[in-house]
C-alpha cells in the first residue's frame, strides 16, 4: 500500500471509521482529480493532501456519530460544490443512492467526472437552482437525508432543504463553530417548512469547531415553499417586512 492510501486509512481510523483498500484508493483518486480541476476552476482554498483528508473528507461523514446512516436509503446533497459531503459519504456508504445539486454546470461535470471515475453507482449529479428543482416532483419529499455543508445561514438553507425532505426523514447542515444564534433566527422557518430541530452539536474536529444541526421532517413542506430562486436568501422565513 503506497504512503498516500496508508494515511487515508489510517486518519478515518483514528476518527473510527474503518475503510477497505478500494475505498481509500477512491479517496485518494477523488483527491487527485480534485486538485487537477482546481488549477482550473475554483473548487476549494484547503488543497493539501493530509487537509483535504482531514477538513474535507472526514468531516464530511462526521455525520456518522449523530445519525445513523447504515439506516437511511437516498441522500440529496444541496449546493455540494466539490462533492462535500455527498461523495466522501457515499465512498464510506455505498448502499445509499445519492443525488448531487449544484447550479454551476461546470462543477456538476467535474462531479459526474469522478462519480464515473471512482465507479460510484446509483448516483446523479444534477445541474440546477435548490429552488427550482425542489418543486419537480421527481425530488420534492423523496430523500430520508438532506445534507448542506457552508451553504447558507440556517434560515436560508432550510427553505433550500427541507422540500427535499420526505416525512420521517432529516435534513442535516454542516456548520462551524457556535450555532446557536443561528439557530435561534431559523426557528420559524425551521416550523414553517415542517421541520422541527432534534439536535445541534459542537465538538472539537482536529483544530476546528465544528456543528451538525439536524432537523427532523415531522409534516410535509407547504406548496408555496420554497418560494422562486433568489427569494429565500434575500428574504428569509421569520424577518419579512
Amino acid at each position: 500500500m503506497d504512503p498516500s492510501t496508508a494515511f487515508i486509512k489510517n486518519e478515518f481510523l483514528a476518527n473510527d471509521i474503518l475503510l477497505t483498500d478500494e475505498q481509500a484508493s477512491q479517496f485518494k483518486e477523488y483527491y487527485e482529480m480534485l486538485i487537477e480541476t482546481n488549477k482550473v476552476m475554483n473548487l476549494t482554498a484547503v488543497t493539501e493532501f493530509e487537509d483535504v483528508v482531514r477538513k474535507h473528507f472526514i468531516d464530511s461523514v462526521m455525520i456518522k456519530g449523530k445519525f445513523s446512516v447504515e439506516k437511511i436509503r437516498s441522500v440529496v446533497d444541496i449546493g455540494t460544490g466539490a462533492g462535500f459531503p455527498g461523495i466522501p459519504l457515499k465512498i464510506v456508504y455505498p448502499h445509499i443512492s445519492l443525488t448531487l445539486v449544484d447550479s454551476l454546470g461546470k462543477r456538476v461535470r467535474f462531479l459526474q467526472d469522478v462519480m464515473d471515475r471512482l465507479k460510484l453507482t446509483d448516483t446523479v449529479a444534477v445541474h440546477s437552482r435548490s429552488e427550482d428543482l425542489a418543486r419537480n416532483k421527481k425530488y420534492r419529499e423523496k430523500f430520508d437525508l438532506c445534507t448542506a455543508r457552508a451553504v447558507a445561514a440556517m434560515n436560508v438553507l432550510s427553505e433550500y432543504c427541507l422540500p427535499y425532505v420526505k416525512a420521517g426523514g432529516y435534513f442535516a447542515a454542516y456548520k462551524s463553530g457556535n450555532i446557536e444564534e443561528e439557530i435561534g433566527n431559523a426557528g420559524k422557518a425551521v416550523a414553517v417548512l415542517g421541520g422541527k430541530i432534534e439536535s445541534a452539536d459542537v465538538f472539537d474536529f482536529y483544530d476546528m469547531k465544528r456543528s451538525i444541526v439536524l432537523v427532523k421532517k415531522i409534516k410535509n413542506t407547504p406548496a408555496k415553499y420554497p418560494r422562486k430562486a433568489g427569494l429565500p436568501s434575500k428574504n428569509p422565513i421569520g424577518s419579512e417586512n
